[in-house]
Parts: structure tokens; C-alpha cells; sequence
């Protein structure tokens, strides 16, 4: 286990050859990260696709064991990768955040690693047999957004290792030490050339997509990031796992207790201070209990304290980034002006470094409000009135995504029969955005194609071959 300055200085580049990363939280400097070029890019691809066939080689019981491995390693150094991670992407590091990311990459690699693929037996009536089996693809881009930097690169990296490919992980460029440094702890487990990380700015990022010694991408960001790596990945005809974008709807149902799901309303849409892909964006109350969940949900968001991470008693931080607060900014400025009401928040401090914004709660808005249709990926939360099932679910289906969303009720059969009704990879039942390592996970529409997670999520990793005799 390394100190932090000494697991800081090991992915430190040379004087002058970097780039300085700024806390959000404060502004002050960070670290420097490296600015790889073309060049690199091209190394670290000859590198994967050199090592690659050996680990292949390795089968499924020995690259297992090497992921648990490299999970222990991520444990001792958990401590260290959350205080980076605290103060690069702004997370606190108590609540479901720093400290809790990183117990996660520990978690997935070890679930990941556990998890079974035997060979599917298609046909055997004493004819014909057909056996379905996953080989390696070769090597696999891992592309990450600056959320969730951490988790979600071992949410790529983890399965496609598993599976027998190398991996070449490109970080977000608001956010790479984080990945440069778990990347960095997990080498210390793994064969050399297997997993190699490339901080790199959108040139450098662009011949990944396209480059033709990269069987596979995975990206998580943008609908609009995803619609050019479709374009820029077709004359290779490569394979793709896209999370874009989300825009969840949560729906209450009139029998819901308001007291009793505020707390869960509220980390559904809140966490991470509301940058998470799934998180719930557009909460959906019957007329019956409106002005209750309003109330219940204002008195939660009330008591959740926001600031500087490192400080031990805030659970909320700031927004990672400048177009970011804008963004969320700009979308509650809108629903002001529409005549909308504040619950809660919507008045930041100008005279606050970093970019913090209020946690806000914005009530009686129209469904085509621009705080309902786009998405905010931040801490404000419009809640909208609704009158009939049909019409909740109508509005909750309107729009050209679907990552996730939620139905909350104690009548579980109902809220089963609504959630069919949605359009969406998941729907979760009285909690929203609760992903596990067992469960495939991806979108329906505009929120992507392909899945992550469980047994399926390998198998997307793998090319499937039929051995038919």
C-alpha cells in the first residue's frame, strides 16, 4: 500500500508535460496529468494485442483469479484512490460516494470474477449436438465518463478481462487521474500489456473508436458521444456496448406512504448529487398525496449537507464541472421564469467557490418544461402532478429515452403491472438507480444498445462461436 502523495507522484508525468487538474470543490490544483498523443495510443494498442493471446491462453479459472487479486490490491489502497477521487471529481467521501465508489470497484471485480459461463448446450438428440461458447474478442476500448470515473471503468474493464481480452481505458479528460491511478494499483496484479489506461484529449480518443486493432468499444456519456462513435466505429464493424444518456422517470402511486419513500426518493435522485446516468430525473406524483410527498421530500432534502468532500460530514458536493453548473443553472432559471415553484434551493451562492448548486426541489411545472425534457444530470429535481395511471405513464414514456425508472407502491402487483408499461432497460420497485453486479443493465431507445452486468454482460464481451458435431 502506497501513501497518497507517493500513489499521486506515481502517475504524476514529467515537469511541464502535463496538464494541471483542478478541485471543483476549490478550485486549487489537483495533480498533473499527462497529455498522451497518437504515438502512445499506438503503443499501448501493439502492447494489448501482444499480450492478449497468452492471457487468453490463461482460461477462465486463472484470469478469475487474477481479477481477485487485483481487487485486493484496489482494497489496500482504497483509502488513498478515495481521497484522489474525492478531490478530482468533488464526490464527499462519506455517503454513497468516494469511499463507497471504490468499495464498489473492489465488489464488481470480485462478483465479476465469480460469476459462471459454461458452454450452452443448443441441441443434443442423438443426432445433431450444438454446443454455444464466448471466445475472446481480442482487444477492447474502454471509454468512461467523469462521474463515476472509478466504478465504471471496472464496470468495462472488469468483464472484458474476465472474458480473456486486453483493454485499452480512455478516462474522461475532467477526471483521469482517478482512473489513471486505479489503473496503476490493479497492474500490480495483472500481466503486463493487458490493461493499459490512455489519458488523451478527443483526437487521440477519436483513433481509438476507429482504430482497426480494437475489437470492441465500450462507451458511457452522451447520446450525442454515443451517435458518433456508431459512425465512427462502422468501417471496422465493431462491437459496441453504449450507456447514453437518461432522462428517468420515477412514478408514485396513490397508495405510497410519503414519509416512507422520501428518503429513497431522495437518493434516487440525488446521488452523487444528481450526476448518475440512472438516476431518477422526473418524479411523477398523483394529485392524492402531491402536496404530502412534496413536503416529506423538502424536509429529507433539507437535512442532507453539501460541501467540500473531504470534510467528514457532507454527504452532497459540488457539480465536477463548469458547463455542468451551467447546465443545471440554466434548466432552474428556466422553470422560474415559467412560473414553476421552488421548493427548495435554486438560489446559489455567487460568492462560493466551486460549483456548488443548492440541492432544489421545483414543484407544480409543466411536463414540457425544459427542467422535465432535458436532461439536468444535476441536484434539481422537478416533481410533476398526474391524475390517472395512464396519464403518469404516458408522460413517463414520452420521451426518446430509457435508461431507467421506478414505480413506487406497497402493492407490489401494481407496481409490477405499471412497470411493464414503461419504456426503459430497468425499472426498479420502490428504489431507483440500485445496480448489481448479477443483473444486466443497459438502455432501451435512445439510451443505448447492448448489455452490462451478470452473465449476459460477459457474454457481451465474448464472440459467440457454435460447435456443431
Amino acid at each position: 500500500m502506497e501513501t497518497y502523495d507517493a500513489l499521486l507522484a506515481s502517475i504524476t508525468p514529467a515537469a511541464g508535460t502535463g496538464r494541471t487538474i483542478l478541485d471543483p470543490a476549490t478550485g486549487e490544483a489537483v495533480g498533473e496529468a499527462p497529455i498522451h498523443d497518437l504515438d502512445y495510443l499506438e503503443k499501448a494498442v501493439a502492447a494489448a494485442v501482444a499480450a492478449q493471446p497468452a492471457w487468453a491462453a490463461l482460461g477462465h479459472d486463472a484470469r478469475s483469479a487474477a481479477l481477485l487479486k487485483a481487487a485486493d490490491a484496489v482494497e489496500r489502497s482504497a483509502e488513498e484512490l478515495a481521497q484522489l477521487l474525492s478531490r478530482e471529481q468533488g464526490k464527499p467521501l462519506n455517503g454513497p460516494n468516494a469511499r463507497f465508489e471504490v468499495g464498489a470497484c473492489v465488489a464488481w471485480l470480485r462478483a465479476t470474477a465469480s460469476l459462471p459461463l459454461e458452454p450452452e448446450t443448443i441441441v443434443d438428440d442423438g443426432e445433431t449436438r450444438a454446443e454455444l461458447h464466448y471466445r475472446p474478442i481480442g482487444v477492447v476500448g474502454a471509454i468512461g465518463p467523469w462521474n463515476w470515473p472509478m466504478m465504471i471503468a471496472v464496470w468495462q474493464l472488469a468483464p472484458a478481462l474476465r472474458m480473456g481480452n486486453a483493454v485499452v481505458v480512455k478516462p474522461s479528460g475532467n477526471t483521469p487521474l482517478s482512473v489513471l491511478a486505479l489503473v496503476r494499483v490493479l497492474n500490480e496484479e495483472l500481466p503486463e500489456g493487458i490493461l493499459s489506461v490512455v489519458s488523451c484529449g478527443r483526437e487521440v480518443g477519436a483513433r481509438l473508436t476507429d482504430h482497426p486493432a480494437i475489437g470492441k468499444i465500450m462507451f458511457t456519456g452522451s447520446t450525442a458521444g454515443g451517435r458518433a462513435i456508431i459512425k465512427s466505429s462502422a468501417d471496422t464493424v465493431k462491437r459496441l456496448t453504449l450507456e447514453l444518456g437518461g432522462n428517468d422517470a420515477g412514478i408514485v402511486l396513490p397508495d405510497a406512504d410519503p414519509k416512507a419513500i422520501a428518503q429513497d426518493v431522495f437518493w434516487g435522485a440525488f446521488l452523487n448529487t444528481g450526476q448518475t446516468c440512472a438516476a431518477l430525473k422526473r418524479l411523477y406524483v398523483h394529485d392524492s398525496i402531491y402536496d404530502a410527498v412534496c413536503e416529506e421530500l423538502t424536509a429529507v432534502a433539507k437535512a442532507m449537507p453539501m460541501g467540500n468532500g473531504l470534510d467528514e460530514n457532507n454527504v452532497l458536493g459540488p457539480l465536477q464541472n463548469k458547463a455542468q453548473y451551467d447546465v443545471v443553472a440554466n434548466l432552474v432559471e428556466a422553470a422560474k421564469a415559467s412560473g414553476a415553484r421552488v421548493l427548495l434551493g435554486g438560489n446559489p451562492d455567487a460568492d462560493q467557490p466551486g460549483y456548488f448548486y443548492p440541492t432544489t426541489l421545483v414543484a407544480d411545472i409543466d411536463n414540457d418544461n425544459p427542467l422535465v425534457a432535458e436532461e439536468q444530470f444535476g441536484p434539481a429535481l422537478p416533481i410533476i402532478r398526474y391524475s390517472s395511471i395512464d396519464e403518469a405513464v404516458e408522460k413517463a414514456n414520452g420521451l426518446d429515452v430509457g435508461l431507467g425508472a421506478s414505480v413506487w407502491s406497497p402493492d407490489l402487483k401494481a407496481a409490477r403491472e405499471v412497470a411493464a408499461r414503461i419504456q426503459a432497460g430497468t425499472v426498479w420497485i420502490n428504489r431507483h438507480g440500485a445496480v448489481d453486479p448479477r443483473i444486466p443493465f443497459g438502455g432501451a431507445k435512445q439510451s443505448g444498445y447492448g448489455v452490462e452486468f451478470g452473465v449476459e454482460g460477459l457474454k457481451a464481451l465474448g464472440v459467440p462461436q457454435v460447435i456443431n458435431g
